[in-house]
């Protein structure tokens, strides 16, 4: 069936439905991963937006549920060049096509994905809609994109209740190769017996099978629980995860993790949670002109000059100008552009990134940033 991809901007793609045939109205944003399309459908840091795949051939291996990174996908659409309906790979359950169609994600294929990339990086990020429908004239669906705003998307990927995850047997066979690979790399289990809380601001699954992986208990938490409540089960590390939107929406978590802050117990935080850390110490953040996202992106550790490839997935920085030196100071920088990927902050057991330490989908270059955070809380020693 024929659809439409519609920018707000007038510009109008015409392609093939993949998915859903629903109408949809989002963010679009492009996505510069050559693979890793599933965990890039299941982060939840894509609430409220769509996807383009910059690169040309996505769904040749198919979908493996083992490598989603939540429960569910999270994107409102899906955007690629040219769609592969016959998976070959040996742990694909099943092709992309009906992954997206169980869900009910409207997707488009046949488009020039590389026409697309370059007016949103000339232009900047901008709303779009996906549809089947022919519209004689686009002024009434382009005046309900300029409308569309992405809201409430962190309580919305949160999770309800908390619960626990116990440390993961580095001698059990994984069902994941993936995840198989990476155990065996860990040579020591440093986190063993440490507990760490994680607050779920639209987390990574990821995230926490970093630190289980390495002997650590991780208790999730929603992202509306009092830090009362964090700071009572006594944990030895706080975990802030990634996450969708505009940090500067959650005025609520903002005040919450101002106390965390306030306590002494180490604090990792990776992405969104590194955005409310920087506010709630009195920085400020700024959203970019479209964003970062991929698994090829450089990262400068300035403590070191070594330089790392990474993950990353944001639309979002933070302010290095707007940092008091007394609290906090850059600690990576993007080589790319400049802007700030990571804060070391001053007589605090707190650091946090941009970028995705934990990847999937990406390099896991910078996966010794877990290895830190269990140093600051005392592992092995």
């Amino acid at each position: 069936m024929k659809a439409f991809l519609i920018l707000e901007d007038g510009t109008v793609f015409c392609g093939s439905s993949i998915g859903s045939e629903r109408e949809v109205i989002s963010e679009i944003v492009f996505n510069t991963s050559m693979t890793g399309y599933l965990e890039v459908l299941t982060d939840p840091s894509y609430a409220g937006q769509a996807v383009v795949m910059t690169y040309p051939l996505i769904g040749n291996y198919g979908i493996c549920m083992e490598d989603m990174e939540s429960d569910r996908p999270w994107p409102d659409g899906f955007i690629v060049r040219e769609l592969s309906r016959i998976p070959s790979n040996f742990r694909s359950g099943g092709s992309l096509q009906y992954f997206l169609e169980t869900y009910d994600i409207p997707g488009i294929s046949g488009i020039d994905t590389r026409a697309l990339t370059k007016i949103l990086r000339e232009k900047g990020t901008m709303n779009g809609m996906i549809t089947t429908h022919v519209y004689e004239d686009y002024a009434e669906p382009i005046a309900r994109m300029k409308e569309y705003r992405v809201a409430g998307v962190v309580k919305a990927t949160s999770c309800g209740e908390p619960y626990v995850l116990e440390p993961s047997d580095p001698n059990k066979e994984s069902v994941s190769v993936r995840t198989a690979k990476r155990t065996k790399s860990i040579q020591k289990r440093a986190g063993e017996g440490k507990r760490v809380a994680l607050l779920d601001l639209g987390a990574k699954k990821n995230i926490a099978r970093a630190l289980t992986e390495r002997g650590c208990q991780v208790t999730v938490y929603p992202c509306d629980t009092p830090a009362e409540k964090i700071l009572a089960a006594e944990p030895d590390g706080i975990m802030l995860s990634n996450g969708p939107g505009d940090p500067k929406e959650n005025t609520g978590i903002i005040r919450e993790i101002r106390k965390l802050y306030e306590a002494e117990v180490p604090v990792f935080a990776i992405c969104l949670g590194h955005q409310l850390m920087a506010l709630a110490a009195g920085a400020d953040t700024y959203k970019l002109k479209y964003g970062h996202r991929g698994g090829n992106h450089p990262v400068k550790d300035l403590a070191t000059g070594r330089v790392y490839i990474s993950s990353q997935n944001h639309g979002y920085a933070v302010d290095p100008g707007s940092l008091d030196p007394q609290v906090a100071v850059p600690a990576f920088v993007n080589v790319n552009d400049g802007t700030n990927e990571g804060l070391q902050y001053k007589n605090k057991n707190i650091f946090t990134v941009q970028f995705h330490p934990e990847a999937c989908p990406g390099p896991q270059d910078s996966g010794y940033l877990f290895d830190r955070f269990i140093a600051m809380m005392g592992g092995n020693q």
